[in-house]
């Protein structure tokens, strides 16, 4: 089996995407670009996905608060997505609509942290929101830069929009066991790193260790290399094509929780422009959990054993 992993020479090389004069919008922004947007872009909407207390802490002026819990599924299965209803229901209450300029942004504590907004990013264009731009860095890298956060709440003019959610960009577990029965050809790419892919670790609400069938991993972190930031579209475009992804009929995306899959999703899809990427929003839970055939699962022996060290 082919491990696709990023070579040292190569990882040196990448940076995060730069301050410009002038940005154009999305899918990342950079502070100043964010604050160019704030200027230059009309009924600019910005959507902070932290709690509400991090929020009422400080936040980007006019910024209105959407939790990512708020995206995200139970306890049990946190990638499942909500229903069309419930999405219907939360971006009308946030002011979305499918023109409206929408900026997302985070806390950027850490490369985990981006994940949570990625699949807000992934969330909202599948719900139809046509202009999308992720502040890179998050919150943290607004106030590096010496700029000022607010504590105001803006009032907020719910939308009309309603949401047909699209699977241009979806996998379900269907469309994953028509690749493994060679009914499809999509490369299975998991953004976990090895340990979970290898068996030797897995999430608490899974049912058993291990990953999909036929398939290779690439961790989501190969995609940052100075801090939470991730890299910019050339950097991301390059390390696309030296791992082969740009040469895929099809990549599908996934991890635990559609989580880190949301950032391997969001470097090839919308960085390295790759076409025909999808992302499995419950993942290895989902799929554990529903029965499906996995591989490297460990025995009994082995599974007690990762269980302990884990511990320890």
């Amino acid at each position: 089996m082919k491990h696709a992993i990023v070579s040292a020479a190569f990882a040196v090389t990448l940076t995060a995407a730069p301050a410009l004069a002038q940005e154009d919008f999305g899918p990342l922004l950079t502070p100043g670009g964010l604050e160019q947007a704030q200027s230059n872009v009309d009924d600019l909407l910005i959507v902070d996905i932290r709690d509400s207390d991090a929020f009422e802490a400080g936040h980007v002026d006019g910024a209105v608060n959407a939790p990512y819990g708020l995206f995200r599924g139970p306890s049990d299965n946190p990638g499942q997505l909500p229903t069309e209803d419930r999405l219907t229901e939360i971006l009308r209450d946030i002011g979305a609509t499918t023109d409206r300029p929408t900026v997302i942004t985070y806390q950027g504590g850490s490369i985990t942290d981006f994940g949570a907004a990625a699949r807000v990013y992934w969330t909202l264009k599948s719900s139809g929101v046509s202009e999308l731009a992720i502040l890179n860095g998050g919150i943290n890298a607004w106030t590096e830069t010496g700029k000022s956060l607010g504590t105001g709440t803006p009032e907020v003019s719910p939308s009309q929009i309603e949401v047909t959610f699209s699977d241009e960009w979806l996998a379900t577990a269907e469309d994953v066991q028509a690749v493994l029965d060679g009914n499809d050809d999509a490369l299975l790419l998991d953004a976990r790193p090895e340990s979970f892919w290898s068996g030797e670790q897995s999430h608490p609400a899974a049912a058993r260790p291990g990953t999909l069938p036929q398939s290779e991993y690439f961790e989501h972190a190969g995609w940052f290399s100075d801090g939470p930031a991730i890299i910019d579209a050339s950097a991301a475009q390059s390390l696309a094509a030296e791992q082969g992804f740009s040469e895929a009929d099809q990549l599908i995306s996934f991890c635990n929780t559609g989580h880190w899959a949301a950032t391997n999703w969001f470097a090839l899809s919308e960085l390295a422009g790759i076409d025909n990427v999808k992302l499995f929003p419950e993942s290895m839970v989902g799929w554990s959990n529903a029965g499906y055939d996995m591989a490297n699962v460990p025995g009994p022996i082995r599974t007690l054993w990762n269980q302990i060290k884990n511990v320890f």
